[in-house]
């Protein structure tokens, strides 16, 4: 089993990050770190006649991860009830993927990825960040991916997602889910 990581944080070793880890912790994996990538925003040309045009950035790694993964994790803070601003360009860019005739498979394959959103935040994330799991899910049946299952956890200083009992205990029971396929 092919799982990925799409780390969606700017800040290295982020809460977002370490809940990533605690469920992922003995299961090989990719990680991919957003903020490391130059993605260009979405330039929209869906009702163009010429269409989307080829960009000249790193977003052809976020393709390919998709077309080679069984698992994909968006990994987020919560930044103003929210998803990331740079893991945001990623999920607008899917418009132009789907109709990039160099990936045909690609609406197909992603019918077929398996989607799980980790998120932290702090203001009461567990009510607060329901929005954004909502939004995740809409994109998701568009895309048509199955959406297994989303952990969001708390934390405002570096390193608090340890204090939250809860999200860790999710963390574990999902790793073991994964570890038994």
């Amino acid at each position: 089993m092919n799982i990925t990581a799409f780390i969606g944080s700017s800040r290295a070793q982020s809460n977002s990050e370490q809940l990533t880890d605690y469920v992922l912790e003995g299961i090989p994996h990719t990680k991919i770190y957003v903020k490391d990538l130059h993605i260009e925003p979405i330039h929209d040309l869906r009702h163009d006649a010429n269409g989307f045009q080829a960009v000249d950035d790193d977003y052809d790694q976020i393709i390919q991860a998709l077309l080679t993964s069984d698992v994909v994790i968006f990994t987020t803070p919560i930044y103003w009830y929210s998803m990331s601003g740079i893991l945001k360009n990623i999920i607008d860019r899917f418009s132009h993927a789907i109709r990039d005739e160099r990936y045909p498979q690609l609406k197909e394959k992603l019918s077929t990825t398996e989607a799980i959103v980790l998120a932290v935040g702090g203001d009461t994330p567990s009510i607060k960040g329901l929005p954004m799991i909502q939004q995740f899910r809409y994109i998701f049946d568009f895309l048509n991916m199955p959406f297994s299952s989303y952990i969001i956890g708390e934390g405002n200083q570096p390193g608090d997602i340890v204090q939250d009992e809860r999200a860790l205990a999710q963390a574990a029971i999902l790793n073991k889910q994964l570890k038994a396929r």
